[in-house]
Formats: structure tokens, sequence, C-alpha cells
């Protein structure tokens, strides 16, 4: 497999995997109980949590994109 190739199809699982996990990983913070405190506020975890998830979500995206602009040549 000549490496362009390669990277491409590299850079566009990555992507897809943090699409596919980062979800997945949010859903369990936000039932956690550290996610909001007494009176059902968000807390500093939960706020840490989902700006984290947010920009690696971002970053996923556009990773995919650019493995199938580089596979699309």
């Amino acid at each position: 497999m000549q490496l362009p190739l390669f990277a491409g199809v590299v850079l566009t699982i990555a992507g897809l995997w943090s699409l596919v996990v980062w979800p997945q990983f949010l859903r369990r913070v936000m039932k956690d109980p550290r996610a909001r405190d007494a009176a059902g506020k968000a807390t500093k975890f939960l706020t840490v949590h989902v700006v984290l998830v947010s920009i690696s979500m971002v970053l996923g995206a556009a990773t995919a994109v650019i493995g199938v602009m580089g596979l699309l040549g």
C-alpha cells in the first residue's frame, strides 16, 4: 500500500473512531453522580468533560474529512 493511500485510510479510521467513541464516553460522564450537584446543576466535572468531548469530536470530524480528502486525491 502506498504511503498516501495508507495515510488516508489511517486518518479516516482514526476520525471515525473518535466520532464513535467520544459520544459513548459523554453518556457515561453524564450519568456519573459527580456530573450534577444536589440541586441538579452541572458541575465543573461535567463542564470540563463536555469541553473535552466537544473538542475531540471536532478534531475527529476534521481528521476523518482530511482522510477522505486524501483518499479521493
